[in-house]
């Protein structure tokens, strides 16, 4: 038996080793116990006579086979696996279910914070009680009473648990905000990465305007050496724009040929913008 709850408490626990009752022949004589008992309690119910004309009637309960009532489950609020105890409801036990002594109120209403004050001050008063019997001469034989620092170790220990317990109970609170300021922060980078991208795009579209201007004044199909470094520019941030887009070439074309950009597609655009 030790051995078993040894091995349910394990990280990765092999199954149970009931397990190799479910036996085709066991579940059906288990149906048949449940046929003929009708709708009498099985747990009240001798499946020896019940099964007397059958063969290989096992020594214990035919009723283990039986399926997890859940209704069962329900009630109790809780079901055991591997040794373990799981709720139905996940709820933060208080320190009072615990078994501990709770100086503080369970309801989530009332204000914790002058007890946890009071908590705190008495615990400050209690350490300084401590060191003061820890100074104390030791107490003789014919003194059968436990010395003081003993009774102070106890009251700093209950202390203690009240103020973990009371820091656990605001877990889901902090969780909460913790995740409430992470989604502020993917927001506000979210938004500075939009308002980069618009930026990019105004100057793009103020130097391709310049460009188109250029264009119409001169009717030149060679641009002047002023505005090759505009029309450098201009590629620069179109790469830059592909290049946001999955594309990092800027001879990649939509419909799959590879013909280079030229000045002329350049200014081209240009005038389609305009």
């Amino acid at each position: 038996m030790e051995e078993e709850e040894a091995e349910l408490r394990n990280p990765f626990p092999s199954p149970p080793s009931h397990y190799k009752n479910y036996t085709t022949h066991n579940l059906q004589l288990l149906s048949l116990l449940r046929e003929r008992a009708g709708d009498g309690d099985l747990s009240s119910f001798n499946q020896y006579e019940a099964l007397s004309d059958q063969t290989d009637v096992p020594d214990w309960p035919l009723i283990q086979l039986e399926k997890p009532r859940v209704d069962w489950i329900v009630e109790d609020d809780s079901y055991n696996v591997f040794g373990d105890t799981w709720y139905v409801k996940e709820t933060i036990p208080s320190l009072a279910e615990l078994g501990g002594t709770q100086l503080y109120s369970s309801d989530p209403n009332v204000d914790r914070r002058p007890a946890l004050l009071a908590v705190l001050r008495s615990l400050l008063i209690t350490f300084s009680r401590l060191l003061n019997a820890l100074l104390a001469p030791p107490p003789t034989a014919l003194n059968p009473e436990p010395p003081d620092w003993e009774r102070h170790v106890e009251w700093i220990n209950v202390l203690a648990q009240n103020v973990m317990a009371a820091a656990n109970d605001l877990r889901p609170v902090q969780a909460r905000g913790n995740l409430e300021i992470m989604m502020r922060r993917q927001l506000e980078l979210r938004r500075e990465e939009t308002k980069k991208i618009h930026e990019k795009c105004d100057a793009l579209e103020g130097m391709l305007e310049d460009m188109r201007k250029s264009t119409q004044q001169m009717g030149s199909d060679e641009p002047p050496g002023g505005d090759t470094d505009k029309l450098t520019e201009v590629k620069n941030a179109l790469s830059f724009a592909l290049k946001a887009e999955g594309i990092s070439d800027l001879s990649q074309r939509s419909n799959g040929e590879t013909k280079p950009i030229t000045d002329d597609d350049v200014f081209r655009w240009a005038e389609e913008i305009g």
